[in-house]
């Protein structure tokens, strides 16, 4: 059997009314060191958002949620951290902000793929 590699994770969560505080799963964001890799998934309820806010602005959730999958990939799409290496990336993303989209606390395990474990965890945690 091969190797397992640790890794980290952090869920990407949808905050409608910051000030509310309500929160739904909206998607995940992967980093595994041992193979320079970063990715984010994400998957949007559209029905949980407008439950939690009838008026929120399902377009610009959803290019928040893009915008980090873009920072995950690297070069163009990552904006100022186009040139910043997998870990920086991951570190930047799960840094606390206030805004629509949130990431959550940071947790570890072990895997023999992270892209499949990214998978995993978005049908485990997110849909």
């Amino acid at each position: 059997m091969s190797k397992r590699d640790v890794f980290e994770y952090a869920l990407l969560r949808v905050v409608p009314r910051v000030e509310r505080g309500e929160c739904f799963n909206a998607g995940v964001l992967v980093y595994c060191r041992a193979r320079s890799y970063v990715a984010a998934r994400t998957y949007l309820d559209e029905a949980k958002l407008k439950a939690l806010d009838p008026r929120a602005d399902v377009a610009g959730v959803r290019a928040a949620l893009r915008a980090v999958e873009g920072v995950c990939g690297g070069g163009e799409g990552a904006g100022q951290a186009a040139g910043d290496d997998a870990g920086r990336r991951f570190r930047w993303l799960i840094a606390p902000r206030s805004t629509v989209v949130q990431p959550g606390p940071v947790h570890t395990g072990l895997t023999h793929d992270p892209a499949a474990e990214t998978e995993r965890l978005l049908d485990l945690l997110v849909r």
